[in-house]
C-alpha cells in the first residue's frame, strides 16, 4: 500500500472526491434526469409561499371564497407536483448511489487482485476488506442521496434567498451579511470532522484486520488456548475505534449545535425586523408570511448543508483511503508490447545469475548468483534446509517477484517480456499449503481450467486419487467444501489441488511438497498419477522428504540461496556432505562422502 495511516498526509480539501467523476460519468443521463426532477420539485416548493401570500392578501383579506378556493387548489397542485418529482428524484439518486458504489467496489477489488506479492506482504486482508465495505458505504451516501440533499438544499437556499429579495430586499440584505459569518466557522470545524472520520475508518480497518487474522487461524488459536488473549486484543481495537468515533461525533454535534444556533439567531433577528416593518405598514401580513416561509426554507436548507458538510468530509476521508488502493500500481506488470507465447511451450527454464532479496527482508539474500538450466520435460528437485531459497525459485518462476539482478527465462525468453497472466497460464502449481475456495468440489477443481467439462474434471480427480472420496461426500462433486476446504482432511484437500493442476495440463509443473499430507496408500496412488503427469512436462519439485525425489532426473542441493551440488541421489550421497547428512536423517544410512573405492 502506498502509505500507512500514520504516513498519510493530512487532507485539507475535497480533492479525493474528484476520483468519483469517472464512476459518475457513465451515468450522466440518470444524473441529469435526477437534476430535472430536483428543479421541478424545488420550483413547486418555492411556489407554495407565493400561494400563501396571495391567499392571505387577496383571498382572506377580500373575503372572496372563490378566490380562496382557487388559491387552495393552486396550493394543492403545487404540493402534488412537489411530491411526485421529489419521489422521482429520490429513486434516481439512490439508484445512482448504489450503482456508483458497486462500480467503485469492483474497481478497487480488481486493482487489489492484480497487485504484486510485495503489496500483500505489507497489507492486511482485513484492512482491504474494511475499505471495500465500510469506506465504500460512506462514499455511497455522498454519491447518491448526499448529492441529492446537497443540490436540493443549495437550490432551495439560493431560490429562497432570491424570493426573499423579491419579497423584501432590505431584510434579505441583512440575511446576506449574516450568512457568511455563519458559514465560515462551520467549514473550519468541518475539517476537524474529516480528520477524525478518516482516523475512525483506520481504526475500523485495524479491528477488521485483527478479526480476519484470528478467524483464519481458529485451530491454532484454540489449540494454544489463545481465545481470551485474542478477544482482549480485538476488544482493544474495537475500543480504540469506538473512542475515535465518539470524538468524531462530539465534533459533529458541536458543528450541528453551532450551526443551528447561529442560523436561528440570524432568522430571529430578521423576523423581528420584519414584524416591526408590518407594524409600521412597510409590508403586508401576506408578504411577511411569504418571507417567513422562505426564511424557513433557507434556514432548513442551511441546516441541511451544514449537516451534509460533515457527511462530505467523512466521504472525502473514506475516498482518500479508497484512492490509495485505486492508485496502487503493481511492480509486476505486462510490458507495453508483450512477447507472444507459442501455442505450446517447450518448458525450457533457465535461471541466469539470479540474485534476489524479499522487500520485507532486504538484509538477507534469498538467492545469490543462482544459475541453473532445466531442459524441456526434465524433472528437477530442490532440497536443502529451511531458508535455503527453494520456494523463492518457484516465486520467481511464477513472476510473483522480479529478481534484483540476472534473469529467469522460459523457452529462451526473459519472463519479464511476457504478460504475467499469459506466463502463469503455462505453469501449474501444487502448493504445500493447499488453498480451496468456498465452493463445491467440482468448482474447486475447475479453477485449474474454467472452461473444462464435467467429464474432464472427473478424469482429473481420478488421476489425483480424489474421485473415490469425492463420490462419498453427501452431494458428490456438488458438495460444498466449506471456507478454505474445512470439511475435508489435509490429504483430501491436497488431492483436490493436485486434480486442479492435472486439469490445467501445463507445460511447466511446480510441486511444493505435493504429497506431504497424504497417507501411505494415497501417496502411492498420487505419486503414480504425478509420474504420468510429469513424464511429458518440465517439473520442479520442492521436497523435504527425500523419498519423493529419488526418481528425479537431477537433484539440486541448496543452502543460503546458493547451489552447492547437483546430481542424482546416488551421486550426491557420495559427493555432497549436506545431502548425505539429510539422507542419513531420513533413511538411516551412513554418509559415504569422501569414502575411497577400496
Amino acid at each position: 500500500m502506498a502509505d500507512s495511516p500514520r504516513d498519510r498526509p493530512r487532507g485539507r480539501s475535497l480533492k479525493p472526491l474528484r476520483a468519483l467523476a469517472p464512476f459518475l460519468a457513465p451515468h450522466i443521463a440518470t444524473l441529469l434526469l435526477a437534476l430535472l426532477a430536483l428543479l421541478i420539485a424545488s420550483g413547486a416548493m418555492l411556489a407554495l409561499p407565493v400561494a400563501v401570500r396571495m391567499l392571505v392578501d387577496q383571498g382572506m383579506a377580500g373575503g372572496d371564497s372563490a378566490t380562496v378556493n382557487r388559491y387552495f387548489l393552486g396550493f394543492l397542485a403545487a404540493a402534488i407536483v412537489f411530491g411526485v418529482f421529489a419521489a422521482a428524484r429520490f429513486y434516481l439518486v439512490t439508484w445512482l448511489g448504489e450503482r456508483v458504489v458497486a462500480d467503485v467496489r469492483e474497481a478497487v477489488y480488481r486493482r487489489v487482485v492484480h497487485m504484486d506479492m510485495t503489496f500483500f506482504e505489507v497489507t492486511r486482508t482485513g484492512e482491504v476488506l474494511s475499505r471495500l465495505t465500510t469506506d465504500t458505504t460512506l462514499v455511497q451516501s455522498i454519491s447518491g442521496v448526499g448529492i441529492s440533499i446537497t443540490l436540493r438544499s443549495l437550490l432551495n437556499l439560493l431560490g429562497g434567498l432570491v424570493m426573499m429579495a423579491v419579497t423584501d430586499w432590505r431584510l434579505t440584505g441583512v440575511m446576506l451579511v449574516l450568512i457568511p459569518l455563519i458559514m465560515l466557522p462551520l467549514f473550519a470545524v468541518g475539517r476537524k470532522v474529516r480528520r477524525l472520520s478518516r482516523d475512525a475508518q483506520d481504526r475500523v480497518a485495524d479491528s477488521a484486520g485483527q478479526a480476519g487474522e484470528t478467524l483464519n487461524a481458529m485451530q491454532t488459536v484454540q489449540a494454544f488456548t489463545l481465545e481470551d488473549l485474542q478477544s482482549r486484543r480485538f476488544n482493544e481495537a474495537v475500543e480504540q475505534s469506538f473512542h475515535t468515533a465518539i470524538r468524531r461525533n462530539k465534533v459533529r454535534a458541536l458543528l450541528t449545535a453551532i450551526g443551528t444556533m447561529l442560523v436561528m439567531m440570524a432568522v430571529t433577528l430578521v423576523l423581528w425586523m420584519g414584524a416591526r416593518s408590518v407594524l409600521a405598514g412597510g409590508m403586508t401580513g401576506g408578504e411577511l408570511g411569504q418571507f417567513l416561509l422562505y426564511a424557513a426554507f433557507v434556514t432548513g436548507s442551511a441546516a441541511a448543508l451544514i449537516e451534509q458538510w460533515g457527511e462530505v468530509q467523512r466521504a472525502a476521508g473514506a475516498m482518500e483511503r479508497l484512492v490509495e488502493l485505486l492508485n496502487a500500481r503493481s511492480a509486476i506488470a505486462a510490458p507495453a508490447h508483450p512477447a507472444p507465447l507459442p501455442a505450446r511451450s517447450r518448458g525450457e527454464l533457465r535461471f541466469e545469475q539470479v540474485s534476489f532479496r524479499y522487500p520485507s527482508r532486504p538484509e538477507s539474500a534469498a538467492l545469490a548468483d543462482f544459475t541453473l538450466n532445466i531442459a524441456p520435460g526434465e524433472t528437477v528437485a530442490f532440497v536443502g534446509p529451511s531458508g535455503a531459497g527453494k520456494s523463492t525459485t518457484f516465486q520467481l518462476t511464477l513472476r510473483f517477484y522480479d529478481p534484483l539482478s540476472g534473469s529467469v527465462q522460459l523457452d529462451g525468453v526473459n519472463i519479464r517480456d511476457f504478460d504475467p497472466v499469459a506466463l502463469r497460464s503455462r505453469i501449474g502449481l501444487v502448493p504445500q499449503e493447499t488453498v480451496l475456495f468456498g465452493a463445491s468440489a467440482r468448482e474447486n477443481i475447475r479453477y485449474g481450467r474454467p472452461d473444462a467439462s464435467d467429464a474432464d474434471i472427473e478424469s482429473a480427480a481420478k488421476a489425483a486419487a480424489a474421485h473415490e472420496f469425492i463420490m462419498n461426500l453427501p452431494q458428490g462433486y456438488d458438495t460444498f467444501l466449506g471456507e478454505r476446504g474445512t470439511r475435508l482432511s489435509g490429504g483430501q484437500r491436497q488431492r483436490i489441488a493436485i486434480a486442479r493442476a492435472i486439469l490445467k495440463d501445463p507445460p511447466v509443473l511446480l510441486l511444493d511438497e505435493a504429497t506431504s499430507s497424504l497417507d501411505a496408500e494415497s501417496e502411492l496412488a498420487v505419486q503414480q498419477a504425478l509420474e504420468g503427469l510429469m513424464s511429458s512436462r518440465t517439473t520442479l519439485i520442492i521436497a523435504h522428504r527425500l523419498a519423493t525425489v529419488l526418481k528425479a532426473d537431477r537433484i539440486v542441493v541448496m543452502d543460503q540461496g546458493r547451489i552447492v551440488a547437483v546430481g542424482t541421489h546416488a551421486e550426491l550421497l557420495k559427493t555432497n556432505e549436506l545431502y548425505a547428512r539429510l539422507a542419513a536423517l531420513q533413511f538411516a544410512v551412513k554418509p559415504v562422502v569422501g569414502a575411497s573405492a577400496g
